[in-house]
């Protein structure tokens, strides 16, 4: 059975960038408008990883990793950041939220796909 990742970013072409990518894989991809629409679609999809933007509507990365981590379902996976933020500042609180790693954008796809490999195989 195929590992199932989900992606949120208020970005529809990012979204669909990341989808293809992970699709190409193998991977099996749901889908997330932002912050709120994940921890939605995540209170009751069982998923294998998170990637997540930092900027976003509604309710952001940090706050999202923070709904994802105090829930029940999802409170174990890994979670990525995917984000143009680079300071230190902020990767650092992210990880404190409970990041499991921080990609750069714009990311190469095989770049991402090392990184979700060496996560979650």
């Amino acid at each position: 059975m195929s590992k199932i990742i989900m992606t949120a970013d208020d970005s529809a072409s990012v979204r669909q960038m990341v989808a293809f990518t992970l699709k190409q894989q193998g991977y099996e991809v749901v889908e997330a408008v932002d912050g709120r629409d994940a921890l939605t679609k995540l209170g009751t999809q069982k998923v294998d990883m998170l990637i997540t933007d930092l900027n976003m509507p509604n309710l952001d990365g940090i706050g999202l990793i923070k709904g994802v981590r105090g829930g029940s379902l999802n409170r174990m996976i890994p979670i990525i950041m995917l984000t143009t933020e680079s300071q230190d500042s902020r990767k650092a609180e992210g990880k404190a939220a409970g990041a499991t790693g921080w990609i750069i954008k714009p990311f190469k796809p095989e770049q991402l796909i090392a990184v979700i490999k060496k996560v979650i195989g």
